[in-house]
């Protein structure tokens, strides 16, 4: 009998670092011995460059165009530690639907078999999180990921995508939709950072998975056209996407979230603000009194 392989979708709004964890990820799984396929799900195709020395790939898309019939083996390129990368592709600027490329993609690999010939354990889709409609929600509608994971700063757009991405968890749950495996926390340098995610999951329902730092060594690591994993692997980063990776590889429950409604997140917002500023206040006071 074929292992069963696990698929995960992360999503997280454009410019969040869902890439670049996602490929960490992907790199900490790979170096640990698993077989892992990274499906890039953004229109830039952009999201497996760090696993092949800064280089693109054709995507799938950019070969159904070009091509009448595809084979699938055209559309995967291996990268770090043996991982396939595969790029779903869009449309060209202001033309067609940009979620077409997901499904497309989708459809081709499972229609040749190919995670099954594979043999894979892990299927990553790194899925932009700003809108989840049409082809951006096929691994939560579908329920073709297991297990579905959002990558928020506290910052609030990011916070309001990963709220809107748990609407559509709670809409799709009840037809076999990808249930919800809890929040990886981004760029988290402050405590009140801490506390505003700890806030949030916890009104939702939902968990912290790990807290990430920003830290110079992605930066370098990316400019490099490299992940963390391979550019710095002594690295405390590289240590803390280890620790993810594995959190993410042993999770098995997911659930579906609750949801913050429009007006509900508009105030819990403005009561955040209003405590950082009174937060400043106090500190500015001590200075004076000082």
């Amino acid at each position: 009998m074929a292992k069963k392989t696990k698929q995960i979708a992360i999503y997280g709004k454009g410019g969040i670092g869902k890439s670049t964890t996602t490929s960490n990820i992907s790199a900490a799984l790979a170096e640990a011995g698993y077989k892992v396929m990274q499906f890039g799900c953004d229109p830039k195709a952009d999201s497996t460059n760090t696993l092949r020395g800064g280089d693109y790939i054709p995507t799938v898309l950019d070969l159904l165009h070009a091509n009448s019939s595809v084979d699938a083996h055209d559309a995967i390129f291996k990268g770090f530690g043996g991982i396939y990368c595969v790029e779903a592709g869009g449309p060209q600027p202001g033309v067609g639907c940009a979620g077409r490329g997901i499904i497309s993609a989708v459809q081709l690999l499972k229609q040749q078999d190919i995670f099954e010939e594979l043999d894979l354990d892990f299927v990553i889709f790194d899925v932009l999180g700003d809108v989840v409609c049409g082809g951006f929600a096929v691994p939560v509608r579908e329920g073709i990921a297991e297990h579905v994971f959002t990558i928020s700063s506290s910052d609030f757009m990011a916070i309001y995508a990963a709220n809107n991405l748990f609407r559509g968890i709670q809409t799709y749950s009840n037809k076999g939709g990808a249930l919800l495996g809890g929040v990886i926390a981004n760029s988290i340098n402050t405590d009140f950072h801490h506390e505003i995610i700890d806030d949030f999951v916890g009104r939702t329902a939902t968990q912290v998975v790990e807290y990430v730092p920003r830290s110079v060594t992605v930066t370098q690591a990316e400019l490099s056209g490299r992940t963390t994993i391979e550019a710095a692997p002594k690295s405390e980063q590289a240590s803390i996407y280890r620790r993810l990776a594995t959190r993410i590889a042993e999770h098995t429950q997911s659930k579906v979230p609750t949801p913050l409604g429009q007006q509900e997140l508009r105030e819990w917002s403005a009561s955040w603000a209003d405590r950082l500023i009174e937060a400043e206040n106090q500190r500015e006071r001590a200075i004076q009194v000082a």
